[in-house]
């Protein structure tokens, strides 16, 4: 008898994907905001863009990632900073 693995499973359904409502956030693009947990808590910024179906935000200068790029023809190797999507919950409207 064959022994199932994760790539080979029989007689079993795979689950499918709900679709998911956007649900109203109360922040908003351009608000000032501030971090109230992770790595960067305590640090406020603007609010760039808004995720309402993924429930996320990305704040300007919060949770920066950087991103080496190979040198491509005549243009030099560079590092390219990026702002990564951060949680509703962890974020707090400020004044």
């Amino acid at each position: 008898m064959k022994k199932y693995t994760k790539l080979n499973i029989r007689n079993k359904k795979y689950p499918t994907i709900k679709s998911v409502k956007a649900v109203k956030m109360k922040i908003k693009k351009g608000d000032t905001v501030k971090l109230l947990s992770g790595k960067d808590k305590g640090k406020s910024g603007k609010v760039l863009r808004a995720f309402p179906k993924d429930r996320k935000v990305i704040v300007e200068g919060v949770n920066v990632h950087k991103r080496h790029t190979r040198a491509i023809g005549n243009q030099s190797g560079r590092i390219i900073e990026k702002s990564l999507p951060v949680n509703v919950s962890n974020v707090a409207k400020t004044n």
